[in-house]
């Protein structure tokens, strides 16, 4: 496993294990005992895998589980603009490891890459405090081999899908695509072309989805993200914005 030409020149550096709990749960006691990022930490194999509001996610060999801990990447009311920049970088990195594939990659929001209409990838942010300083773990899961069954949405896995690449493969295009589209964020300050290049690649803009908050679920047309990236929502004739939440296709209920 290696780094990218270009993260390598940007300092990233990159630590690879053959089997962890969870790339990302290390690297938030790294960063609690003071390492400093950027740092990647990558795993042939997670045995305790966590996805989104606590789930276990399955995590056989062949895949490709990695984490990110950046350290103050920006202001704290910046930080959740990552999980567009990051959703950017992983779609880059797919279409760059296997060029001519002609399939429809999509982002859904907050955080999920969708390819002809399937979930093949996901991601997680998680924050922590050390002194005076902030950090932030990103963890990112790539279905490339196989992917899992019974999931809320369907899934399936970049080979599936006619991608021919690998793990070992896929890893420095990703590092490469983080440092550049990180680079173009700047902080927060780059954001609305990060927004702009994130709404091209949207999954299902436009239509109606169901939405579900933890109060709530209901139906309503994705009309865009603000310059927050909270999901703006038409809900009955009337605009709504949503700051944390899932959507899912109507067919998929």
């Amino acid at each position: 496993m290696q780094l990218g030409e270009i993260a390598a020149q940007r300092g990233y550096r990159l630590k690879h294990v053959e089997s962890v709990g969870s790339t990302s749960a290390d690297l938030m006691q790294d960063a609690l005992r003071g390492v400093e990022g950027p740092l990647w930490l990558v795993a042939d194999e997670q045995v305790d895998g966590k996805g989104r509001r606590g789930r276990h996610w399955n995590s056989p060999k062949g895949n490709l589980y990695s984490s990110l801990l950046l350290s103050d990447p920006a202001p704290s009311e910046k930080v959740a603009q990552l999980s567009f920049v990051v959703a950017l970088a992983l779609r880059d990195a797919v279409l760059a490891a296997a060029p001519g594939t002609s399939v429809q990659v999509e982002l859904k929001w907050p955080n999920d890459l969708i390819i002809n209409g399937k979930k093949c990838a996901g991601l997680l942010l998680e924050g922590g405090i050390r002194g005076q300083s902030r950090f932030v773990v990103i963890g990112i899961g790539t279905n490339v081999l196989s992917h899992p069954d019974k999931t809320n949405h369907p899934a399936s896995n970049l080979h599936e899908q006619g991608f021919a690449t690998s793990a070992e493969h896929l890893f420095p295009y990703l590092s490469d695509a983080m440092a550049q589209r990180i680079e173009m964020w700047a902080q927060g300050h780059g954001f609305a072309q990060i927004r702009e290049d994130w709404l091209k690649n949207a999954f299902l803009m436009g239509e109606e989805m169901r939405i579900n908050t933890s109060t709530e679920s209901f139906v309503a047309r994705l009309d865009g993200i603000d310059p927050d990236g909270n999901l703006i929502v038409d809900h009955a004739g009337r605009p709504r914005t949503i700051t944390a939440g899932e959507i899912f296709p109507l067919n998929d209920i």
